[in-house]
């Protein structure tokens, strides 16, 4: 089913005008914290980008791109916006500012692209935005993947040179027979992989695959499952995936070049249900190592790279969104050693993405599988007494 948007009566009717706080008080190791109400009403909002002005556009998956003004959530949505197939997993997935944004206003969208009976794949486009609408839209990438939908990836992410980073799930093709023979293990197509682009959509010509006979020169790294989680490091430059594992075996990776993660000859977690062996064992040679793993699944989802001055003692620190397990996990780094730290949010939601605002506040978003309106929540610290 192809998807502009659905009905803003739901949303409409949810809808909140002003900021509210809770009176708990959340305790963590370091930091105590409040959760402020940010906007309600969202329907499956599944990512935030900050402008410089103060405003929030929001994601929702049913294929809306949302603006936060004023502490108010705009009834109008964007115009411009792709057509998205909103089912499964797929719709309006990721935004993202250009870095030069304040000046050229380039808006970056991942989505489920129709591609005809109603398939989909991974895409992104770009687009000039005014506030109100999305112009000159160009698309700069569409995954060569199919199959059912889900696993999409699409999670967007800018590197300090202004390079631009994409990931692609593995579609949900299952695993079978020669498990070095599935897609994700393939550098001819892009599933379970990312990607590398200059901000136009070009293939910068340092790509690990450049000439390589039949490899996508776009990968930068392979052998991933469904990467819904991507931050690069400010300072460091370093890359980090989360991923979703099967039933159990969620992953934090450094993301290096031209790197294989392993998907599916290697991992930690077995089928659905039936709990049958997937992988040929945990380890094999020329396959990374993630450098946290959780099993059970948290099913992973936003990650962020906390750099603010409002939590002091969370600097550097790594924080992941956890849907099934409603929950946000910060992870400490010890150079590239990650240490998890604290389990925030439990029981606020499932925690479908994070992210830092221009205030240092942390900014999360809840997600509802049901499709019920969820909110745009923010902590905030309280001194300790």
């Amino acid at each position: 089913m192809i998807r502009r948007a659905l009905s803003l009566a739901v949303a409409a009717a949810a809808l909140t005008t002003a900021a509210s706080a809770q009176s708990t008080v959340f305790k963590s190791s370091q930091h105590d914290y409040r959760v402020v109400t940010v906007a309600s009403g969202l329907i499956n909002p599944w990512s935030m980008a900050f402008l410089p002005n103060g405003e929030i556009l929001v994601t929702e998956r049913p294929g809306r791109l949302r603006v936060i003004r004023a502490g108010k959530l705009v009834e109008a949505p964007v115009s411009g916006v792709p057509d998205v197939v909103a089912r499964g997993q797929g719709g309006l997935l990721d935004v993202a500012l250009h870095p030069n944004f304040a000046t050229n206003r380039l808006v970056y969208l991942s989505f489920s692209k129709p591609v005809g009976n109603g398939a989909a794949t991974t895409g992104v486009v770009r687009g000039t935005f005014d506030g109100a609408k999305l112009s000159n839209v160009q698309e700069i990438f569409v995954a060569d993947t199919k199959g059912a939908p889900g696993h999409f990836g699409s999670r967007l992410a800018f590197d300090k040179q202004g390079f631009l980073f994409i990931t692609v799930g593995d579609r949900q093709v299952a695993p079978a027979g020669n498990l070095e023979a599935h897609p994700a293990q393939d550098l001819s197509n892009h599933h379970g992989k990312i990607i590398r682009l200059t901000d136009d959509g070009k293939t910068p010509p340092d790509n690990p695959f450049v000439g390589r006979a039949g490899a996508k020169p776009e990968i930068w790294s392979y052998g991933h499952r469904n990467p819904q989680g991507l931050a690069i490091h400010p300072v460091t430059g370093d890359i980090w995936a989360t991923e979703h594992g099967p039933q159990g075996g969620d992953e934090l990776n450094l993301i290096k070049r031209g790197a294989n993660y392993g998907w599916p000859v290697i991992g930690f977690g077995v089928n659905y249900g039936s709990g049958a062996i997937i992988h040929s064992g945990t380890r094999k040679d020329g396959m990374e190592q993630p450098l946290n793993v959780w099993v059970p699944s948290i099913a992973t989802s936003g990650l962020m790279i906390y750099t603010g001055a409002k939590f002091p003692a969370w600097n550097g620190s790594i924080f992941s969104g956890g849907m099934a397990g409603e929950q946000l996990v910060r992870l400490t780094l010890d150079g590239q050693k990650p240490t998890v730290a604290d389990i925030l949010l439990r029981g606020q939601g499932r925690v479908r993405a994070v992210a830092q605002g221009r205030d240092g506040f942390i900014y999360v978003a809840i997600d509802d599988s049901q499709g019920k309106p969820t909110p745009i929540i923010r902590l905030e610290p309280i001194a300790r007494r």
